[in-house]
């Protein structure tokens, strides 16, 4: 029995399908962002710079780790989506019994090694003296909580892969709410410092999770498993493995290169590091529209793949980008008019010198990549599409292409430019991706009997 949540994406207007679908996970990732910031805003007001700067330089070693279990719970819900579209109730279970015993074993493995090897990744970062205190106390903890992390992203990604992306955000809200709430708790009152954002943030990631565990036990029955779903099966291992293992390693892949690019502004002091805090910060949260396209793009992929409708594929494409294009166009006349007032909510507004030398250094940077929006639309959107229609390796490739980029700026060309090139680091590994995604899209979309040129309307 299918539950009315579940939303098909196989019939009905691309355009009016992507933008129902998408703006409610907009809408979840934005609080997801939110509460993100709470962390660091609080950070910075009540325990300064050095522990902001701290809290910051822990960002691309994050990235690198919870990027690849969020890349693997992502892969995983692809073949769910596909045998939705194809209405294979009995395939869709067992799918998502398997899903279950590999997420619980590679949260266990991730979380015993990041762990224990947590003081060594920032000693190779090259972590200042000064914020190296600030930035173990909190990433330690964040490791801790990766069982809490991939529980809710693998309860979403299965309630979005049936066409429900509404529910996931309901559930982002309570829990931003609660971080906030647990942050002013833990930092104002009980004084536990960074550690105290950390412990909200895990908590928070905690009961979204349950929350989505509950709801998915009540409202969709053919979740319902059996002993057989939740038996092991070497095919069904095997497809997951093909999905998510090369999702995880492309957000992996991408984030050597953002560390790499952050122990070049960790070498240029605690006033770039803080600045590249706030403005990637406030980046992130105007590059959640991009994450909601690409989340939408996989979904509308993978259904529409099931179903025997490639043509379709290519359509969502196209409605997407005039969304992302448009988006990408007002964000940057936001930012050129506005994008002080987010920055200077992360700084300590008595102590006027520092803020005076930070705000334009991070003002330079959020407008630097805000400008290049369009190309990191096209990032979001061609490499989830390709990963909904199964070459999820190739996706990989352009992760390789991103790393290369940060790299070459973080390692060459920061000792020369200094703070201009942090600045176009991110634009221009976004250009070296897409250089790579357009061919091989069309290569992929062809492969799987739709030729672009020849779009028609069904």
């Amino acid at each position: 029995m299918r539950s009315s949540s579940a939303k098909d994406l196989t019939r009905g207007r691309p355009l009016g399908l992507v933008l129902s679908f998408m703006l409610p996970l907009l809408f979840g990732l934005l609080f997801q962002q939110f509460y993100s910031m709470v962390d660091t805003v609080v950070v910075g007001k009540f325990l300064g710079v050095e522990a902001l700067a701290g809290v910051g330089s822990t960002g691309s070693a994050n990235f690198l780790v919870l990027g690849l279990c969020n890349g693997v719970c992502a892969g995983f819900a692809i073949p769910v989506a596909q045998k939705f579209g194809q209405r294979d109730d009995e395939g869709l279970r067992r799918f998502v019994g398997n899903m279950i015993w590999l997420t619980a074993l590679i949260a266990l493995v991730v979380t015993a090694v990041t762990m224990g090897m947590c003081r060594r990744i920032l000693v190779w970062m090259q972590t200042p003296q000064e914020t190296f205190r600030y930035a173990f106390d909190y990433i330690f903890i964040i490791f801790l909580g990766i069982p809490a992390t991939m529980l809710y992203n693998l309860l979403s990604g299965i309630i979005r892969s049936l066409g429900d992306s509404k529910t996931p955000l309901l559930f982002l809200i309570l829990s931003s709410l609660l971080n906030v709430a647990l942050d002013v708790l833990f930092i104002v009152s009980f004084h536990m410092g960074v550690a105290g954002a950390a412990w909200a943030t895990l908590l928070s990631q905690l009961i979204s999770g349950l929350l989505c565990l509950g709801y998915i036990s009540k409202k969709f029955p053919l979740l319902r498993l059996s002993r057989e779903d939740l038996r092991l099966r070497r095919e069904y291992v095997r497809r997951l493995l093909a999905m998510g293992l090369p999702m995880g390693l492309q957000y992996s892949i991408t984030a050597i290169g953002s560390i790499l690019l952050q122990t070049a502004v960790n070498g240029l002091g605690a006033v770039a590091m803080a600045a590249v805090t706030a403005g990637s910060k406030v980046n992130l949260l105007c590059c959640c529209a991009f994450d909601a396209v690409g989340t939408t793009a996989a979904t509308f992929a993978g259904q529409n793949l099931g179903a025997g409708k490639p043509e379709r594929v290519h359509q969502g494409v196209l409605a997407c980008t005039l969304l992302g294009v448009i988006y990408s166009l007002g964000i940057l006349v936001a930012a050129w008019l506005w994008g002080d007032i987010p920055i200077r909510l992360f700084l300590d507004s008595k102590d006027a010198a520092t803020a005076a030398a930070i705000v334009p250094m991070s003002r330079r940077f959020l407008l630097t990549c805000i400008a290049f929006y369009v190309p990191l639309l096209f990032v979001n959107l061609l490499r989830f599409t390709i990963q909904g229609l199964g070459f999820s390796q190739l996706a990989v490739v352009a992760g390789v292409f991103e790393m290369v980029a940060r790299g070459v700026f973080g390692l060459c060309l920061v000792p020369w430019l200094g703070f201009n090139a942090i600045c176009f680091a991110n634009p221009a590994a976004w250009v070296m991706a897409d250089i790579f995604l357009f061919p091989a899209y069309f290569h992929c979309i062809k492969k799987r009997g739709y030729q672009p040129g020849l779009l028609k309307r069904r």
